[in-house]
């Protein structure tokens, strides 16, 4: 059987999100050898539109290169949150920057303050969309860490390689808390029934 692997990072346009779906295809593609379809969607406008990228992986050549059934659905607004909930598979991951969405239509969400951590933690929110990457190499295993950092030193612009890299450790470092404190969660459920 195929391995077919579909994420959307979805947003505002300004945020970053086709950067990052250009950095995830390129790690997937050029640094594991593997299947690679990246697509992008925005706006007319230049910041503040929506915006979107879609990103396929897959151990066979993709005949189709549109998600249709997402795996991991990345949400760094309210907007794209409510728009494209739906698209997820059942089991599907979905990841939201709880800077900005409060309202999640499911109990089953990682929420990450992905934009209040590239504010607090390295002083410019416009990197918000790299420790989001993070983030995603921690809750999926489609692509490695190290296959994802050299990507992004391929793809950031000069002279910025430090604090993205700081960035990514960041989104790296919050999933993993955020992975132990639905671990921690799920063993206590368990314990009360």
């Amino acid at each position: 059987m195929s391995f077919r692997y579909e994420i959307r990072l979805s947003g505002s346009g300004g945020q970053g999100l086709i950067l990052i779906g250009i950095i995830l295809a390129e790690a997937a593609g050029i640094y594991e050898g593997r299947y690679v379809a990246q697509t992008q969607s925005y706006g007319p406008e230049a910041r503040g539109g929506v915006s979107r990228s879609e990103v396929i992986i897959s151990d066979e050549e993709i005949d189709y290169p549109k998600a249709m059934s997402l795996d991991m659905l990345l949400a760094m607004n309210q907007d794209s949150c409510d728009k494209y909930f739906h698209d997820l598979k059942q089991n599907g991951v979905l990841l939201v920057d709880s800077t900005f969405v409060s309202q999640i239509p499911t109990s089953y969400a990682i929420k990450i303050p992905f934009t209040l951590i590239a504010r607090e933690k390295l002083g410019r929110e416009i990197v918000a969309n790299i420790v989001a990457l993070g983030a995603i190499t921690q809750f999926t295993d489609v692509v490695s860490i190290k296959s994802v950092e050299s990507a992004v030193l391929d793809r950031v612009p000069k002279g910025t390689e430090k604090i993205n890299m700081n960035a990514l450790k960041e989104g790296i470092k919050a999933a993993k808390q955020a992975k132990e404190e639905l671990r921690k969660l799920s063993k206590s459920f368990w314990k009360t029934t």
